[in-house]
């Protein structure tokens, strides 16, 4: 019974989830874009605060936030107030950076960073290649948020429905909407996962608590007196996450995460850099929902201790299916399900735009069909990541390591290269090769942290070095066009309707 009231519930929710993003686009053939690749991939640039606001916190929030989190809390403790740190601190490097890519990308009718990098250089195959790259980073997230909503479904299920259906389901209701619906799709769902998520985790922060420990007061003191190496660094265990990871790791997704493919495609959603700012100022208000799994997954140490391994990510839902009727299961359920959903619809949305526009756009037959090739690479991006969750579920868990470390060697040829002239192609392109190579070797080595800090950062410090290195030595390259065509800036005063 239990199982039957708690699957209706979801699969209620699921349909629902499909119908809004259908919903969303009813209408939708005017704007920017006449219904093309600029009205599905950014939303015609057309979403207003609000919009722009859940969907940005729903990329922010995904699974990661009710598994992760509580398993990162239940494994470690304090290290795991890393991502509240870097997500506040990359919101205020966005205040700056949003408004100027977005001004950028507006005025030269451009979708994604792989269109800015290609501009930026004038050469169309370095958009392609750094669309190969990028996708490199991002499969494995889309792996993971199937991987994610597949547990939680089946543990809200009470094991009833099975793994891989679950895999299946996470595949299906994704790729369904998000095929159609797009960019805007995601964030009118976003809407609908974001008040589940603070219903669920504001009901949650105060019942477990109460129903185990009588309130907060008994639950920290119990803490501090029998768990006290949670609440230090480096934490439980011998994790290497001291305050030096902690700072670096800190400070390299936070300059990581406003070029990250995804967020760049919230803010070309934008429709004017007025909202972007708003945006910066309002998300840090979210992130206050992290603390919630974070301090719940300590207190599972006391109600389901012993987990180990990949079991220590159930440490929420365990304290949930435990002492919840299934109703409430359900919902609860629900809200981390579409915490999978909705990032992994922006991850495939943004790979399918990468590739129609940049890389399936230089082959004549599909240059006019950037859209439709974008969604068929939707398709076949989450079939090969369902098809990786079945036959080889661990593959690419050293590459999840390497998402946003990898992504960071991004960043001179991005956000350097579109504010400083001077740095040339074979600089930009030699630093990205060195810190690619510096930042796989210290992981698929099993040497991250190195030397107690992010090996990232260190592969970043190689890729700054080299490619000014190279540039300064190198020749001048020759661009006869002017710095307002070449240079991203933020236009405060720039026209809403300019491009």
């Amino acid at each position: 019974m239990n199982a039957a009231v708690a699957t209706s519930v979801f699969g209620v929710f699921m349909v629902a989830t499909v119908a809004l993003g259908l919903l969303a686009v009813r209408g939708r053939r005017g704007g920017e874009g006449g219904g093309g690749l600029a009205e599905w991939s950014v939303g015609g640039r057309s979403l207003g605060t609000v919009f722009i606001w859940v969907l940005m916190a729903g990329e922010g929030y995904t699974s990661f936030s009710y598994l992760g989190a509580a398993g990162w809390g239940y494994n470690y403790g304090a290290p795991v107030l890393y991502v509240v740190a870097y997500m506040s601190c990359g919101y205020a490097v966005g205040y700056v950076v949003g408004p100027m890519l977005w001004a950028y990308a507006r005025k030269h009718g451009l979708v994604g960073i792989t269109d800015m990098v290609a501009h930026r250089f004038g050469r169309p195959w370095l958009g392609a290649l750094v669309a190969v790259l990028a996708t490199a980073f991002l499969l494995p997230y889309i792996q993971l948020q199937i991987t994610g909503m597949g547990v939680v479904v089946s543990t809200i299920s009470y094991g009833a429905v099975s793994l891989n259906w679950a895999y299946f389901i996470a595949f299906a209701v994704t790729t369904g909407f998000v095929v159609v619906s797009g960019l805007r799709g995601s964030a009118w769902v976003s809407v609908l996962k974001d008040v589940l998520v603070i219903a669920t985790l504001g009901f949650l922060a105060i019942y477990v608590p109460v129903h185990y420990f009588d309130g907060y007061g008994p639950f920290l003191d119990r803490l501090a007196t029998e768990k006290s190496e949670w609440l230090t660094f480096p934490g439980h265990g011998d994790s290497g996450l001291g305050q030096a990871w902690f700072i670096t790791t800190s400070f390299l997704n936070s300059l990581t995460v406003v070029i990250f493919p995804t967020t760049v495609a919230g803010y070309l959603g934008a429709k004017n850099a007025d909202v972007l700012r708003r945006n910066a100022m309002w998300l840090p208000a979210y992130n206050v929902l992290l603390f919630v799994p974070m301090l719940l997954g300590m207190a599972a140490l006391f109600v389901v201790p012993g987990l180990v391994g990949a079991e220590s990510n159930l440490a929420l839902f365990e304290l949930v299916v435990d002492s919840l009727p299934a109703w409430s299961v359900g919902i609860i359920g629900v809200a981390a399900a579409l915490s999978s959903i909705v990032p992994m619809a922006v991850f495939m949305l943004v790979i399918g735009t990468m590739w129609g526009r940049s890389v399936l756009s230089l082959v004549p037959r599909w240059e006019r069909r950037q859209k439709g090739a974008a969604q068929l690479v939707v398709v076949v991006a989450g079939a090969l990541a369902l098809l990786l969750t079945y036959t080889a579920p661990n593959t690419l868990v050293r590459l999840s390591l390497i998402s946003y470390e990898g992504m960071a060697q991004l960043l001179p040829m991005v956000l350097l290269g579109l504010m400083w002239r001077r740095l040339t192609l074979p600089g930009a392109m030699s630093g990205l090769v060195v810190g690619v190579g510096v930042v796989c070797g210290f992981v698929f080595t099993e040497n991250d942290p190195v030397w107690g800090v992010n090996a990232g950062i260190v592969a970043l410090g190689a890729n700054l070095a080299v490619a000014l290195a190279v540039t300064y030595a190198g020749p001048r390259e020759r661009d006869e066009r002017p710095d307002d065509e070449v240079l991203a800036r933020d236009e405060w005063d720039a026209p809403v309707g300019v491009g």
